[in-house]
């Protein structure tokens, strides 16, 4: 881990996830959490404003980052369930098999590198008939922009994180085996193009 990786990078994402599109999408998508929940990329905790409190039992925010973490402390300070860290990365959640009624995942599946590893661990936590919520940034219906999507995504990759502009959120869930419930997919009034088509849904497991 260099400087950048440990002071910069962590700086620049959360600064980006916390623009006004991006707070807007989660206030639409993250009270559908419910129950025992695991958060999967907590980042610097740009989620918990948005959590139906009297819905949530307990919170598992996975997470690797440490500088993520330290950020996330003042977002976490006056949550009213418990919340338990997971400093692991997304492929190694260490929770029991059915052990979870909501996998929430936000802004993470565009950067992890092996996302179908993780997405099958993310079933396997979740009991029969538990909900992946999730919503993603990615690939464009357009042409024109799926094409500038596919030149910049090298360079948006290594100064964010290993963000990938151009995977399909949906397509993604599927091939893991998750039933789409609900999904709805559209361009952020107010973000870029390229990294503002967004989509949000809810998956069985």
């Amino acid at each position: 881990m260099g400087f950048y990786s440990d002071h910069i990078e962590p700086a620049l994402v959360s600064f980006a996830c916390s623009a006004p599109p991006i707070a807007k999408e989660r206030s639409a998508i993250v009270p559908e959490a419910a129950g025992v929940v695991l958060e999967v990329g907590f980042g610097s905790g740009h989620n918990a404003a948005f959590y139906d409190r009297a819905k949530i039992t307990k919170l598992y925010a996975l997470e690797p980052s440490s500088a993520m973490r330290r950020k996330a402390a003042k977002r976490i300070a006056d949550l009213p369930f418990a919340l338990e860290w997971l400093d692991l990365k997304a492929e190694e959640i260490p929770l029991d098999a059915g052990s979870v009624d909501t996998v929430l995942v936000t802004y993470t599946l565009c950067t992890i590198p092996d996302v179908a590893r993780a997405l099958a661990g993310m079933k396997r936590t979740l009991k029969s008939g538990g909900r992946l919520v999730f919503l993603e940034h990615g690939a464009a219906p357009d042409a024109g922009v799926r094409r500038w999507q596919d030149r910049l995504n090298p360079i948006w990759g290594k100064l964010g994180g290993g963000c990938n502009l151009n995977r399909d959120p949906l397509e993604l869930v599927r091939r893991a085996g998750f039933e789409i419930r609900s999904a709805e997919s559209h361009y952020a009034r107010g973000a870029p193009k390229f990294a503002g088509y967004m989509t949000r849904g809810v998956a069985i497991a």
